[in-house]
């Protein structure tokens, strides 16, 4: 049986994946398309930046969020002093610290999918006098959808293991911030957490798979009815 801390510590680190997802799914999107159908100067940085997250320490990635989102930081200070948000030790910065470190596997997944949809659809769909964001939203888009579908649930696995960058910017605050990575380190300081911590591996590698599972059959599923 799981005690009321392991309880709280899967059900804030699902929040926190559902929540990292969401907000982070347009702007994966958004960087997707850019990479993918966009010649600019300073392309290559751009795609550097965006996969940044996946060669840095996340610890390094923690330190930088709580330097840029911290109360003393330059856009932490103007949230708070505007708007009244803390992301710095609160869940919320959870969920932010998990976006930065799952955000390149999104963009990879939908640019990757995108690169795929054929380019003559939306070319005869122009022909027929639809307007750019017509065309993205009733061809591309749903061509597309298996990579989105892909990457959001990638993402949200990434984000229910993420530990570095969390306990870095948002510290391991019991009822706040302790996600289950965070309970697990808990409670393998502990000289009676052997059992708790054990339930919770197991319950970490069950969502990682079912995660990963649903992503590969819901990915083909579509792809299946797309072609249909």
């Amino acid at each position: 049986m799981l005690d009321p801390m392991e309880l709280e510590a899967i059900e804030l680190s699902l929040r926190v994946g559902a929540w990292s997802v969401l907000c982070s799914l347009p702007f994966g999107i958004a960087a997707a398309w850019l990479l993918a159908r966009r010649d600019f100067p300073g392309k290559a940085l751009v795609d550097g930046l965006v996969h940044l997250p996946l060669v840095l320490p996340p610890v390094v990635v923690g330190y930088l969020l709580l330097l840029t989102f911290g109360r003393n930081g330059p856009v932490g200070h103007w949230l708070e002093a505007w708007f009244g948000v803390t992301l710095a030790f609160t869940w919320q910065g959870a969920a932010l610290a998990s976006s930065v470190m799952a955000f390149p596997l999104m963009v990879r997944a939908m640019r990757l999918s995108l690169e795929a949809v054929d380019r003559r659809l939306e070319a005869a769909a122009r022909t027929l006098g639809a307007g750019p964001l017509s065309v993205f939203a009733t061809v591309t888009l749903p061509l597309m959808a298996p990579g989105i579908l892909a990457g959001a649930i990638l993402a949200f696995a990434r984000s229910l293991g993420e530990f570095g960058a969390t306990i870095t910017f948002v510290s391991n605050i019991p009822g706040e911030t302790r996600t289950l990575p965070n309970a697990l380190y808990t409670y393998t300081q502990q000289v009676d957490g052997e059992g708790p911590a054990l339930r919770l591996t197991v319950i970490a590698v069950v969502l990682a798979l079912l995660a990963l599972g649903a992503s590969e059959l819901l990915a083909r599923r579509l792809k299946r009815r797309l072609a249909s």
